[in-house]
């Protein structure tokens, strides 16, 4: 606390010096019952909430310092973690850099990335209620261009404030550019290295001390080329069966992760692939599989394309890295990938007309660890490379073509298979057909209009949806939209719901603001392929941001 006091004070006595910058964003909901969605008992209680941030950050020469103040009242958002409540120092920090001599020190909140992030990333992410920084110090050097050194300790916050989980997080790493320090300049490759570790202060000796992650990774570029791989291993450490952890049954893991590219003009081609095993690894032992991905300390997206529209996400895939034991639903990892191809038709073509036309075919599937499972006795012993229990597949076209200089349309077509036994531990599985066409049309004065049609045809689950979206835009700065999904073919007629919502947007400047009334589809929601679940709600929304 002492040091957040002393930061506070460095904003007021300094300000008149240096250079202030900061943003505010706040986003408030009233929930309400209507004739088909109705809140809990226990969430009616609080039917008027926010989630309020105020940034600022001063910088000083080589210093810069930040606050981060966060309000949740009278209660966070719906289904935010619970620990995210009243008004508080979210995040501290004091940064003192100089490229000159390669040092960058931070002390206080920090976010980190080791990598690709299998074995590190912490980050914000205010939509998914993500914010899972690091309190302690940070050392970055870098004595040569091509050398970069990390190591940074402290404990990662988990909800508001002050906050911490139980584990103590040490991490280093090292990245080399080795053709730089060779002087090759027609090849780049190079190397990393990364060591993350958690710490307990244990009195039950059934636990280890220390967990660790640890990673080895190689990237190489020639001409059109890239590739780069990595691998992961993950010490012993106990099984977690709801939100207990089993201290008589550990289990070791390790990940792969290869990612192959080609591009030149109007060509592209990109390869994921990833095979994780009990590679979930959080600050504090019982968080594993947090709904609310509390305590995450590794970064493991789902490795499929990310759509933008509404019915594309109804049924999206989720990562799957660790171990639960389930008759009929033994899981103890992932393994699968994906490709992602583009090509741009030329201007005066015939596929490509006046124009020119674009092309994304982008293929992703999804398997559990084919092994030997017995689950009475938690034990199993999972295959390398084989494929077990088919979790996901994808296959998507996307055509990007402009007809005029005022009318571009996307037509994209998306087929799914989905299984919410694995991916969501539930029942059921679907077969989807999805077919979108998305148009926009400039008019004069920095008007525009953009109109939606969706359709999903599916096989089980849901059943078939339609929906519509439309948006007018009277200038760059005030437009209105409106949106209409609607579950048409559910077999259950009372939940053939539309999923209405409507509003405005008006932006001045560095400030936007937006209010919206509709409902809210439950289900998962996602970003960057990270998910959470979200409960239906109805209500009015608003939403304010605002940067200087």
């Amino acid at each position: 606390m002492k040091f957040a006091f002393c930061t506070c004070l460095l904003f007021v006595s300094l300000c008149s010096m240096g250079q202030l910058s900061g943003s505010l964003e706040s986003n408030a909901a009233w929930y309400i019952d209507d004739d088909k969605i109705k809140l809990d008992a226990n969430e009616a209680k609080d039917r008027v909430r926010s989630n309020s941030y105020l940034r600022l950050d001063y910088r000083l020469k080589n210093f810069t310092a930040g606050v981060q103040l966060e309000s949740y009242e009278s209660k966070a958002l719906l289904n935010y973690s619970p620990k995210f409540k009243s008004v508080n120092l979210g995040t501290y920090f004091l940064n003192y850099k100089n490229d000159s001599i390669g040092l960058d020190i931070t002390a206080g909140h920090f976010y980190e990335q080791f990598g690709s992030g299998l074995v590190l990333r912490t980050w914000e992410d205010r939509q998914l209620g993500i914010a899972n920084s690091i309190a302690g110090g940070r050392i970055k050097y870098s004595p040569l261009p091509a050398i970069n050194f990390t190591a940074l300790y402290g404990k990662q916050r988990n909800g508001l404030g002050f906050n911490f989980t139980d584990g103590t997080v040490l991490g280093l790493n090292t990245d080399i550019e080795i053709s730089s320090l060779l002087k090759i300049k027609k090849v780049i490759f190079g190397a990393g290295f990364s060591y993350v570790n958690r710490s307990y202060a244990e009195t039950d000796t059934r636990f280890s001390k220390n967990n660790y992650l640890a990673a080895a990774r190689a990237n190489f570029k020639w001409k059109d080329f890239t590739a780069d791989f990595e691998y992961a291993f993950k010490s012993k450490d106990a099984l977690v069966e709801f939100g207990n952890a089993r201290p008589e049954i550990q289990f070791d893991g390790d990940a792969y992760l290869l990612n192959l590219g080609y591009s030149k003009k109007g060509f592209g081609v990109n390869a994921n692939f990833r095979r994780l095993e009990n590679f979930g690894f959080y600050s504090q032992r019982n968080l594993s599989g947090s709904a609310y991905n509390e305590g995450r300390l590794n970064y493991l997206p789902a490795l499929t394309k990310q759509f933008d529209y509404s019915l594309t996400n109804i049924y999206v895939y989720n990562a799957q890295p660790n171990i639960s034991f389930e008759p009929g639903r033994n899981k103890a990892g992932e393994l699968g990938g994906q490709v992602d191809l583009f090509y741009n038709f030329k201007k005066e073509t015939p596929l490509g007309g006046k124009y020119g036309t674009n092309v994304t075919i982008n293929y992703s599937q999804w398997h559990g660890l084919a092994g030997k499972y017995i689950a009475t006795e938690r034990k199993y012993k999972a295959d390398k490379f084989n494929l077990g229990e088919k979790y996901y597949r994808d296959a998507s076209l996307e055509i990007r073509k402009k007809w005029s200089t005022k009318w571009l349309s996307v037509l994209t077509y998306q087929n799914q298979f989905y299984s919410a036994k694995f991916v969501e531990e539930s029942t059921g599985e679907v077969n989807a057909n999805t077919l979108v066409i998305d148009n926009t049309l400039r008019l004069k004065k920095s008007k525009s209009i953009k109109l939606q049609l969706q359709h999903q045809w599916a096989d089980g689950l849901f059943k078939n949806w339609v929906a519509v979206q439309a948006e007018y835009n009277f200038s760059t700065a005030f437009s209105v939209f409106g949106i209409d999904l609607y579950n048409y073919g559910n077999n259950d007629v009372a939940e053939r719901l539309h999923y209405y919502n409507f509003g405005a947007a008006y932006k001045k400047g560095a400030a936007r603001l937006q209010l919206s009334y509709g409902r809210q589809r439950g289900g998962l929601i996602c970003v960057g392929g990270i998910c959470r679940f979200v409960p239906e709600s109805a209500g009015l929304n608003a939403s304010l941001n605002y940067s200087f």
